[in-house]
C-alpha cells in the first residue's frame, strides 16, 4: 500500500518518522524553522518544503499527515489534517491536556478517517513479546507493576521548550512518563492514579523534572511508575509480575542500551527462577513497524496502535498528577 505522506514538524522525532515510511512517499514538509525542513526534504527527492504548515495539509496529494510539532500545536495541526480528510498519525502526547483531543475526536469521527497516537514503544520487540507473554497466561493472574524511565537533560536544558509550561503543557511526566503511563494501561487495561508526586530536584525550570505515579485498577493490579530528567546515565526497565513469575524488558537500543527481555519462571517449590534470556540488537525498528501497523488501522484493520481514547486516559492520569501537585 504506497501512500503519500505530509510530515509537519522536522526536528528529531520527525526525521525518524520519515525514515520509518517504507514504501509510502513524503511528498511535503512544513517545519517553524525553514532550514531544518529543507534538511529533511533533501533527503526525500521531490518532497516540497511549504512556508505553512496549513498548505501541507491541505495539498490534494497529501494522503496521510504526520504531525511531530511541540505539544502546544499536535491537537490544532492534526485537527486541521483531519478536517481536509487526512488519516493521521500524531505523536504523543496527543495534546497538553484531555480537553484538548475531544474536537479533534468529534472530527474523526466526523470525517471518517484515521486518527492514532505515536506511542511507539508499543512497537518495541522486548515489549510485544513481554505483553504476548502475559496475555498467553505464562505468569499467572497479573499482580503489578513497576517500570523507570529517564536520561539526564543536556546544558540549557532549561532554556528549551519542554520547559515552557504553555508550550509543552507539563515536564517530565508528559514526556516520558506518558510513555510508562500508556504501557502500564496497554499490559493491566484502565488505570487510575492512587497517588504520587511530581517535582523539580535540579533543573532551574517551572515544570516537573521526575515525576512518581501510583495507579490501580479495579481488579486490583498496581503501576509504580517513575519518569526522570535526573537519570544521569540513561534507563528504561519495565517489570511485569504475575502469581507464576516475572518479566523484564530492559533498555531500548542505542544510549539506553540493549533490548533485553528476560523471563523468570517461578517454581513450585519456589526459590531461585528458571530464567530465559532474549536480545533484540541493532536499530530500532518501532517507529517503522508502528508506521506499518498504522497504514493497516488506516485500511480497517486491528492494530496495536493507541487511539485518541487511550491518549486521553494517559493525559487524565498526567492531568490528575498535576492538579494534585496544585493542591
Amino acid at each position: 500500500m504506497v501512500k503519500r505522506v505530509a510530515i509537519v514538524g522536522c526536528g528529531l522525532v520527525g526525521v525518524k518518522r520519515a525514515r520509518a515510511l517504507g514504501d509510502s512517499r513524503l511528498v511535503a514538509v512544513a517545519d517553524t524553522d525553514a532550514e531544518r525542513a529543507r534538511r529533511l526534504a533533501a533527503e526525500n527527492p521531490g518532497c516540497a518544503v511549504e512556508g505553512d504548515w496549513r498548505a501541507v495539509v491541505a495539498r490534494p496529494d497529501v494522503e496521510v499527515v504526520i504531525v511531530a510539532t511541540t505539544h502546544d500545536s499536535l491537537a490544532p495541526v492534526a485537527r486541521a489534517a483531519v478536517e481536509a480528510g487526512k488519516h493521521v498519525l500524531v505523536e504523543k502526547p496527543a495534546a497538553r491536556a484531555p480537553a484538548e483531543l475531544a474536537p479533534l475526536a468529534a472530527a474523526a469521527r466526523e470525517r471518517g478517517v484515521t486518527v492514532r497516537v505515536g506511542f511507539n514503544h508499543r512497537f518495541h520487540p522486548a515489549l510485544r513479546r513481554a505483553r504476548e507473554l502475559l496475555v498467553g497466561g505464562e505468569l499467572g493472574p497479573l499482580m503489578y507493576l513497576r517500570a523507570r524511565y529517564g536520561h539526564g537533560g543536556r546544558p540549557g536544558y532549561e532554556r528549551e521548550w519542554r520547559a515552557r509550561p504553555e508550550v509543552s503543557g507539563g515536564g517530565e511526566l508528559l514526556d516520558q512518563g506518558v510513555h510508562l503511563i500508556d504501557l502500564a494501561r496497554w499490559f493491566a487495561g484502565d488505570l487510575a492514579l492512587v497517588g504520587g508526586h511530581v517535582g523539580t530536584f535540579f533543573w532551574d525550570m517551572p515544570v516537573e523534572d521526575n515525576a512518581f505515579v501510583l495507579l490501580r485498577g479495579a481488579s486490583g493490579t498496581v503501576a509504580w511508575l517513575h519518569a526522570s530528567w535526573t537519570e544521569w546515565k540513561n534507563l528504561f526497565s519495565f517489570e511485569v509480575f504475575g502469581r507464576q513469575g516475572k518479566l523484564q524488558v530492559d533498555g531500548l537500543g542505542g544510549s539506553y542500551g540493549v533490548e533485553r527481555l528476560t523471563h523468570h519462571r517461578m517454581r513450585p517449590e519456589m526459590g531461585p527462577p528458571d530464567t530465559v534470556d532474549w536480545e533484540y540488537p541493532g536499530d530500532d525498528a518501532s517507529w517503522r513497524e508502528e508506521y506499518a501497523s498504522f497504514l493497516q488501522a488506516a485500511s480497517g484493520g486491528a492494530t496495536a496502535n493507541a487511539t485518541l481514547e487511550d491518549a486521553a486516559a494517559a493525559l487524565a492520569i498526567v492531568q490528575e498528577a498535576y492538579r494534585g501537585r496544585r493542591a
